[in-house]
């Protein structure tokens, strides 16, 4: 079996770690680079570690609905959001599966979806038969979709760093807090003069906290495997390298007598025969995930710090009271962003999850 690759956008980061990871894929071929640049671009000028490794017969055109549907099974959308709701129609109806990396499919409510990206979703239909493409909770629903979106970074390291707890009902769905640090290559890259090596050498900051916009996504993934709606506070911050995420996640226990083999165990049971979650006994690193597909994961049980009445609660959202800390580490343009998307695309194709990336 090959399947036959189309990308759109392929200028961007998410598209060159998505290039690399095809080119090494057994069954899958890169047959078309659609751009929208008047001049059309020439990739390996662009990313000059692809030199001399394309196929020598793939096309780099214009975003052409009909020619990537003669030559290609499968289409990934590595353009902004907005664009991306733009051309995903005419794919879907040539008969292409598509899976965007971009955020326009993630959120179910179109109306949520314009307070957030301060844009009206021109795609409702789609949106609604649009699946969330987290395999590690919903590869049935990937298995059989024509549409898929891709979730964001941030919001894949949480989720699979929450959703085991939630759903285990050992940690309340509400106070969550998520403090996050990314990479600079998650801001895309455009050219930003905050972003330059001068203002980011020898730094690190927060940015956006409470209103990034991933916030919604995370809560709205939480909320659907819990079965209960989930509040949240996610404040994000940048860290002087190129590539990886660490979350550390603060949640409140649900009982007092909650246990450090218990909170493991709850990871080790949702996680078992999942290929690219690792549950950790030390704390994860973003240097142990860099170029892989994986995320890794530890929990710990933090009792009260002594005095300020401290002891006199173990439970519940008081200051003083015991915290369940999880740690989650991925490489945001891989398990983030492109890995993901080809762990997506082999479920729609009926392969083994871990093809093309290990």
């Amino acid at each position: 079996m090959s399947i036959r690759v189309a990308i759109v956008g392929p200028t961007s980061y998410t598209s060159l770690y998505l290039m690399q990871i095809l080119l090494r894929h057994p069954q899958a071929k890169l047959t078309y680079l659609a751009s929208q640049r008047a001049e059309l671009p020439d990739v390996e000028k662009e990313f000059p570690q692809l030199l001399g490794r394309l196929p020598a017969d793939i096309v780099v055109g214009p975003i052409d609905t009909r020619a990537m549907a003669d030559v290609s099974d499968v289409v990934f959308l590595c353009v902004p959001h907005v664009a991306a709701m733009q051309y995903a129609p005419d794919l879907l109806s040539a008969g292409l599966r598509v899976i965007d990396l971009s955020a326009d499919y993630r959120l179910a409510d179109a109306t949520l979806y314009q307070k957030v990206y301060e844009h009206v979703h021109t795609d409702p239909r789609n949106l609604a038969q649009a699946v969330y493409g987290l395999p590690e909770f919903f590869a049935e629903q990937v298995k059989t979709a024509r549409l898929v979106a891709n979730p964001g970074c941030y919001p894949t390291a949480a989720a699979l760093a929450i959703a085991p707890l939630l759903q285990r009902s050992l940690v309340k769905p509400t106070g969550i807090l998520i403090n996050a640090a990314s990479g600079i290559t998650g801001a895309g890259r455009q050219a930003k003069p905050h972003l330059h090596f001068p203002e980011m050498n020898e730094s690190f900051l927060a940015y956006a906290a409470g209103t990034h916009r991933h916030q919604p996504e995370i809560a709205q993934t939480l909320t659907t495997l819990k079965g209960q709606r989930v509040s949240l506070l996610f404040v994000p911050h940048l860290l002087p390298l190129d590539r990886g995420i660490l979350e550390t996640i603060y949640l409140d226990p649900n009982d007092e007598d909650v246990t450090q083999e218990e909170l493991f165990e709850a990871f080790e049971d949702a996680y078992e025969g999942q290929p690219f979650v690792r549950v950790r006994q030390d704390f994860p690193n973003v240097k142990y995930v860099r170029d892989t597909n994986f995320c890794d994961i530890s929990v710990r049980l933090c009792p009260p710090a002594p005095g300020n009445g401290a002891t006199e609660a173990v439970a519940g959202s008081d200051v003083g009271g015991a915290k369940i800390v999880v740690f989650s580490a991925i490489d945001n343009m891989i398990k983030g962003a492109s890995g993901q998307a080809v762990q997506n695309m082999n479920l729609m194709f009926g392969l083994d999850q871990t093809t093309g990336l290990f």
